[in-house]
């Protein structure tokens, strides 16, 4: 356990495990991982097998498990389905190739709570996990479009019943697990008309934080200004319609 400095509370350090079957993504990660003081390297496997006899044996659960879905012996799935029966508290971050929406509900029905293109993964994956476990939900922004543009579509094709009951559940999870908590309680208050000043004050963030919350949302909702943001996630179900 690693501390801030003299009289600070010590930073939770978190255990991560990789499941990957290319050796060169498989030591990126490892890299990334070992270079920060808030991450701990487990250990990481290349097929499926390898990855359940890991977890069927190891002592020390993971906190992280960063998981490719192409797997020679089967897919990514089973093992994030695997992890979080076992490992409850364990949070799931996919990493693939894969980028169509399909692959995306079925991570996200399966347990994953972030799915990032393996195109546009950042070169820092530690800040991102470390983001993640203060509550983020990292997903790539051409991800998140492409899930925002089908569940659109089923709610614009939806004659008789209500948009929200004729949506898979998973596509439904999908759009929920967009957005982080803490993007979520900034974009509540953006649409109540809060100023960037007057939301750090609130939630005693920096102005630049609440800034990058915004930015962020922004490209996940695919929208390029506040009113476009709360039209967006109003109509998504992501904010209450205005009485």
């Amino acid at each position: 356990m690693k501390t801030q400095g003299s009289g600070e509370r010590p930073e939770r350090e978190w255990a991560v495990y990789v499941v990957e079957d290319d050796p060169r993504a498989r030591s990126f990660f490892e890299t990334s991982v070992r270079r920060s003081d808030r991450l701990r390297w487990l250990g990481s496997a290349g097929t499926v097998a390898e990855a359940v006899a890991w977890m069927q044996r190891t002592a020390e659960p993971p906190d992280v498990l960063l998981v490719d879905l192409g797997l020679p012996d089967g897919s990514g799935l089973d093992v994030i389905r695997a992890v979080v029966s076992r490992f409850a508290e364990c949070d799931p971050l996919v990493v693939s190739v894969f980028g169509d929406e399909d692959n995306v509900l079925s991570s996200i029905e399966a347990g994953a709570v972030g799915y990032i293109h393996k195109d546009a993964a950042p070169e820092d994956i530690a800040q991102t996990i470390i983001e993640m476990k203060a509550g983020a939900s990292p997903i790539s922004p051409m991800i998140a479009r492409r899930v925002l543009e089908k569940y659109r579509l089923l709610h614009s094709g939806v004659q008789t019943v209500s948009a929200r009951d004729a949506v898979p559940a998973a596509l439904d999870a999908a759009v929920r697990t967009l957005l982080s908590g803490r993007e979520q309680e900034v974009l509540t208050l953006i649409a109540r008309g809060f100023s960037y000043a007057e939301i750090a004050r609130l939630k005693d963030l920096s102005v630049h934080t609440v800034q990058t919350h915004i930015k962020n949302l922004y490209g996940k909702l695919a929208v390029h200004s506040k009113n476009e943001a709360v039209f967006e996630a109003t109509r998504l179900g992501l904010l209450p319609h205005p009485r």
